[in-house]
């Protein structure tokens, strides 16, 4: 751990967090666990194993690029965490966690986990509070950030196209993110604990995790499409990481399907296959989720 970051743990952590009385780290991890199999148990019903078989990608490369596009976001929190904690390799089982939690339960409530796994791990560290809410805020922070450089790149784009959404919903939402990225930027000495170099370090790492799943989603789409030209497929999944962060914006389906159209005149098979990455999505969360809280829950049996 660097020395700058280890002087400052023992100040990270609110009083309430660290008192004996509250022994709820002890139960937070199993109950999250729980709570995922029953989520699994509860959304098994909503997938359609036969459709999914259906239209199953054979393409072994296929599979490579899903699997680095699936572990990308508990990877680079894990070199993030593993920079300021040490963090061993067995916390990146705690990190996928997190992502499911998130994922298929609640929003954040991977980070109420991911807390008191590593309250619980004291050899990781000792006071962990302050380093995972400043990961957490600088991930939407640095999310804001592309978004925005998205937009300004777009805006020609958006505004000339009849996608059936207003210019000034456009620029509406993109002001909500500034305006949230700006409120983050004035408060950042009251809201961030940890060191600037290990926040600059942090934000790089989110940048290169955002760039690095736009890359994977295109490659993706042209193993799924191999006749639509990769540097569109490209656009388009910038496009679509642009939409998705964008508030106030109805129908962001439709939006993407009209610039699929503009872009590559074929909406329908871009459509198609986005809605079989998110088939594929959900049923590695319910897949993992199970393995991950079985294996909890019976390492917590056997304690």
């Amino acid at each position: 751990m660097d020395e700058s970051i280890a002087a400052i743990a023992p100040l990270i952590d609110p009083a309430p967090l660290l008192s004996d009385e509250r022994r709820w780290t002890r139960i937070a991890g199993p109950l999250v666990s729980f709570l995922i199999l029953l989520s699994v148990v509860y959304q098994l019903k909503s997938l359609n194993v036969a459709e999914l078989e259906a239209i199953f990608p054979r393409h072994p490369g296929f599979w490579l690029l899903f699997s680095a596009y699936y572990l990308m976001s508990p990877f680079s929190e894990w070199i993030i965490f593993r920079r300021l904690w040490i963090l061993p390799v067995g916390g990146f089982a705690a990190l996928l966690r997190k992502l499911i939690s998130n994922e298929i339960l609640l929003g954040y409530l991977g980070e109420v986990y991911f807390y008191a796994w590593a309250r619980r791990h004291a050899y990781v560290v000792a006071a962990p509070f302050g380093a995972i809410k400043d990961v957490t805020i600088l991930s939407a922070l640095t999310g804001n950030i592309a978004t925005l450089i998205l937009f300004l790149l777009a805006a020609p784009l958006l505004g000339s196209l009849p996608l059936g959404v207003s210019s000034h919903t456009f620029v509406l939402s993109a002001g909500c993110v500034l305006a949230t990225s700006f409120l983050l930027m004035v408060l950042r000495k009251s809201l961030f604990t940890l060191p600037r170099d290990a926040l600059c370090f942090i934000g790089a790492v989110h940048m290169a995790r955002i760039l690095a799943c736009a890359l994977l989603a295109a490659l993706m789409w042209h193993i799924l499409l191999p006749t639509m030209a990769l540097s569109w497929l490209l656009v388009l999944s910038a496009m679509r990481q642009l939409l998705s962060r964008l508030p106030l914006l109805p129908n962001k389906d439709l939006v993407f399907a009209g610039l699929a159209t503009f872009v590559v005149g074929r909406d329908t098979e871009i459509v198609a296959a986005m809605a079989l990455m998110a088939s594929l999505i959900l049923a590695a969360h319910l897949v993992v989720g199970a393995l991950l809280a079985s294996s909890e829950l019976l390492q917590e049996r056997s304690a």
